[in-house]
Formats: structure tokens, sequence, C-alpha cells
């Protein structure tokens, strides 16, 4: 029988400082954009998909340029995890990879199928995509493999500016589908949380020789 997918939404405008895209905007413009290869352990990609187009703000930019947004991820946001799951959660204690952006630009870049690490994810949009194009889709099985098979049998959540939404990554395979316009940019500050069933420690040391050179 396979895993029901819920997911859970908050508006949290009133939460973010005045001109928080602004601040969110100029730090995207810094993001690293490049092919970043399959991610080990994680990726759900098919076999012959090597690298993906993407950009990131790595987590020290974003703990020193947005500050506002560090705070939130370990008090406000924490707050409605817990009330969303109803259980005691806690933010990453390792500042390498509590909260991260993820940007894309143009009609080119997607993000990785994959599944999480932790078993609950935060994502807040930063950007609204109300003309399709951007939209997180998430697996229904499993056991999928791929764009296909994410797109065959998933839930589509569209990026609507303000919102922050939590669901379960870690079990669920999904991706973020290419912008429908050259000119369309979307930004999410994607964060990290953990249960005490699924704790910090379960995090795989391969994930974080892969992306920082060390355990």
């Amino acid at each position: 029988m396979r895993p029901i997918f819920s997911w859970t939404t908050f508006d949290v405008t009133n939460l973010l400082p005045p001109y928080w895209q602004q601040d969110i905007q100029v730090i995207a413009d810094e993001a690293e954009i490049r092919d970043f290869p399959r991610t080990p352990v994680l990726s759900r990609e098919a076999e012959d998909v090597t690298h993906i187009l993407r950009g990131r703000v790595h987590a020290d930019k974003v703990q020193h340029s947005l500050p506002w947004l560090y705070k939130l991820y370990r008090s406000d946001f924490l707050e409605l995890a817990v009330e969303a799951y109803n259980e005691p959660i806690d933010a990453a204690l390792d500042d390498r990879y509590g909260i991260v952006l993820n940007v894309q630009r143009g009609k080119t870049m997607r993000f990785e199928c994959h599944v999480d690490s932790n078993p609950v994810t935060g994502l807040l949009f930063c950007t609204d995509h109300p003309a399709g194009g951007g939209e997180l889709v998430v697996s229904h099985d499993e056991a999928a493999v791929g764009v296909k098979a994410i797109e065959r049998d998933g839930s589509v959540i569209r990026p609507q500016v303000g919102h922050l939404i939590f669901f379960d990554g870690k079990t669920h395979p999904h991706y973020a589908r290419v912008l429908s316009s050259e000119s369309d940019v979307r930004v999410v500050a994607v964060m990290n949380f953990y249960t005490e069933s699924c704790p910090e420690s379960t995090r795989p040391l391969e994930l974080n020789r892969h992306l920082f050179s060390q355990g």
C-alpha cells in the first residue's frame, strides 16, 4: 500500500520583514549556478542523467546575509513545523545545511529528482508563478525514479509567494519543474527539520562528504 502524501501550508507573510522579497532577490542574484552532479544516496534521477543545471545560495551566505530568515527558521518557522506535525521537531544543529536558497532562472533549469535526508522539509516560496512552471511535483510512489515516473502519479504544488509548506520529502521523491518563461526566476528557501524518530544523526555521512568534502 502506497504511503499517503499530504502537506501543510501556512501564509507567513505577516512574519516576514518589510522589503523581504528585495532582500531575497539581492542574495539570489549571487547564487552559484552550474551543472550540479547527482546527489549521492538521495538522487532519484533516471540513469542517463548525470548533472542538473540549477542554482543555490549556500547556508553560510543565508545566515550572514539574511539573518532574519535564519532566525525565523529557528524560531517561528520551527514552531509552525511543530504545529503541523503535532510532535517535537528540531532544526538542524549543523549550520552548513539547515537553510539554503534554491534558485532557477529561465527555461533550462529544474531541480533534481530526489528524496530528502530529513523527515520534515520546510519550503518558503519567495516568488510567485501563477502562469505555471516551477511547480513542486511530489510522487505518491516512493519507488519512483526520474521525471516521467514522478509526473505519472504525483501531487503538484504551485509556488505562492509568502507561503510556507511542510511535507515528508524523505519518503516521497520530488523535483521542481522548469519555468515557463526565459525571464522568470524561482526562489525558494529550503529548510531541514528532524524528529525524535529520525534525528539529525541519521543524516548520511556520504552526503556531507559530497557537499563539504568532509563528514
